[in-house]
């Protein structure tokens, strides 16, 4: 007979603490405490590849851009976060003390991955949309030359472009700025990402 465990529940600050020493990232949600998926080495280069290129002046306009190690807030959705890759127009704002957690990106980049494409799309996009800030959500395939890049158009409204094959440029709408698709999976081995993945 199987036994129900009571479920426990945290509050930030104890997530917060906990994560301190973790092995493994972790998000926060309402009080749960959700382990993060590990990533791959070309989920890695994808993400490497997109920050080398990024250049942190664009037109005068500074830019700041993290990747992986530093947590987004949510404060609608009491939600704790790493996103992939996120861009900052200007300073970084802080929540809470010290500077681990950020509640101000532009830009969000997910590298999909077979168990949390569903999720990036679905539950973390709509938690996304809730930062004032954020104009642009990129969405790269990790199996084949494709990107999805959703634009804010209005409180409610965003646009879809796709774009696929490694000839493709995506062109960013929140920034003067463009990468090829054939950049950005530099020396990724599509042969490997299913062994990488079981």
């Amino acid at each position: 007979m199987l036994v129900e465990t009571e479920k426990k529940y945290y509050t930030p600050e104890e997530y917060l603490k906990l994560e301190e020493t973790a092995e493994y990232k972790n998000e926060y949600h309402n009080g749960e405490i959700i382990p993060m998926v590990g990533g791959t080495t070309n989920h890695n280069k994808i993400c490497l590849n997109f920050c080398r290129q990024f250049p942190l002046t664009i037109n005068n306009q500074d830019y700041d851009i993290y990747m992986e190690g530093v947590r987004l807030w949510l404060s609608e959705h009491n939600f704790y976060t790493y996103p992939d890759v996120m861009v900052i127009k200007g300073e970084p704002i802080y929540h809470g003390k010290g500077t681990s957690n950020i509640i101000n990106p532009q830009v969000i980049i997910e590298v999909l991955s077979k168990s949390t494409k569903g999720y990036d799309r679905g539950d973390k996009f709509q938690y996304y949309r809730s930062l004032p800030t954020f104009q642009e959500y990129i969405l790269i395939e990790q199996y084949s030359y494709s990107v999805d890049q959703y634009v804010k158009k209005s409180e409610n409204e965003w646009s879809l472009n796709f774009y696929t094959g490694e000839n493709a440029i995506l062109k960013f709408a929140s920034v003067e700025w463009e990468i090829s698709l054939q950049d950005l999976y530099k020396r990724v081995n599509f042969e490997l990402l299913d062994q990488e993945e079981s």
